[in-house]
């Protein structure tokens, strides 16, 4: 049984696949899981790799999605996305970590979708 938290995660990742495919992105894969830690998106956009983190939030009494990307968070993302290329054997690809922070209103109005590109900065490899 899902928790409504797993329930708002999953509803965020769906928004957020729609959103960046309306950005010109292609999806990838969703939910990789490895050892280190998990990629929620990971998709193209050109020749570019983006490993996305999805973030959702209902409200503000926790602070914006965008906040909860701590500096930890981001060294646990940049470590799970060379994961996956190094198992992929992708080599020398221009990769980064996006950002798709949803965060849903209490009066009804549709969710705030802000994609962050580079958000854990550029990175090369």
């Amino acid at each position: 049984m899902r928790t409504a938290r797993q329930a708002l995660g999953q509803a965020g990742e769906e928004l957020a696949a729609r959103h960046l495919a309306e950005q010109g992105y292609r999806i990838v894969e969703r939910n990789y899981r490895c050892a280190v830690g998990e990629l929620d998106i990971v998709a193209r956009e050109g020749e570019r790799w983006a490993f996305v983190e999805v973030r959702t939030r209902r409200g503000r009494s926790h602070g914006t999605p965008e906040e909860s990307i701590t500096p930890a968070k981001q060294r646990k993302l940049i470590e799970v996305a060379s994961t996956y290329l190094q198992e992929k054997g992708l080599r020398d690809v221009d990769w980064r970590i996006d950002v798709v922070a949803i965060e849903h209103n209490a009066d009804g109005r549709p969710p705030r979708v802000n994609l962050i590109r580079g958000a854990v900065g550029e990175q090369t490899t």
